[in-house]
């Protein structure tokens, strides 16, 4: 099991059942009791969690469903070959953009174990994916300023706006909670704002979504073809919706499981 998919289910046993141990753990990870608790160690360091002898237990201040958002468990496989297909147009050299998102934070995973990483710069509004690309020290990590939403770890308003303004992307690839031939949508109208101008900094915008989102809206429009030229999906995404798409202006990429 990768480590954000362990970090996940222990959020969620600890949302769950208020504290979890080492042992319990052990059982359901399949893990060794080091590995569990360097994982335990790693939410700790990260805030998510208070240790204990033993195991750990949930801090009052955190919501911890909301962190579930993030789970690379579902849809995992879509959002691999995502991924996979996202990583190959990017070039050495290039400066890159990534929101936030389940998918997006799969990009950053492959960038991480990139062969050209030490030539590439990486822009970011979200803590996490930050934070996952600071393991490869190779890469030129570039955090935007900001309030940070501690459900998304994305951070947004005026600071994340202004630093955002000053910087020229070549590509940036944005997550979505929802998309549709008009568009992609999320629930956050300052993610909705931030997201678009980042795609709007970018010479190509690239929307990357899994096909069980489409058809579907939320409330703040990111942007739609003014703002993305195309459309990364997996091959779950049926030849009417991509007829639909391509349509409306998009250029649409579907991507198989690169297993």
């Amino acid at each position: 099991m990768r480590q954000a998919d362990r970090l996940d289910t222990i959020l969620e046993r600890v949302r769950e059942d208020a504290q979890v141990d080492v042992n319990g753990l052990v059982d359901a990870l399949g893990a060794s009791p080091a590995t569990v608790r360097r994982d335990l160690d790693l939410l700790a360091e990260r805030g998510l969690v208070t240790r204990t002898h033993g195991g750990a237990r949930k801090r009052d201040s955190i919501a911890y469903d909301l962190p579930l958002r993030y789970r690379s468990a579902n849809g995992g496989e879509a959002k691999a070959a995502i991924a996979a297909a996202a990583a190959s147009l990017i070039r050495p050299g290039q400066v890159v953009g990534l929101s936030g998102g389940t998918t997006v934070t799969r990009i950053a995973d492959t960038l991480a174990h990139s062969p050209f990483s030490k030539e590439l710069t990486v822009v970011t509004n979200a803590v996490d994916i930050a934070s996952q690309l600071a393991m490869n020290s190779d890469i030129r990590v570039l955090v935007v300023g900001g309030v940070l939403n501690p459900g998304t770890y994305e951070l947004v308003g005026p600071m994340a706006h202004q630093s955002l303004s000053g910087l020229w992307l070549d590509l940036a690839f944005i997550g979505a909670d929802a998309f549709d031939r008009s568009g992609a949508t999320t629930r956050s109208e300052e993610e909705a704002f931030i997201n678009r101008l980042m795609a709007s900094r970018a010479e190509t915008g690239i929307l990357t979504a899994s096909s069980s989102k489409y058809g579907t809206r939320t409330m703040a429009s990111i942007g739609g073809p003014e703002v993305f030229s195309t459309v990364i999906t997996d091959d779950g995404l049926d030849e009417a919706d991509r007829a639909e798409l391509e349509a409306s202006g998009f250029e649409v990429q579907t991507a198989s499981d690169p297993e």
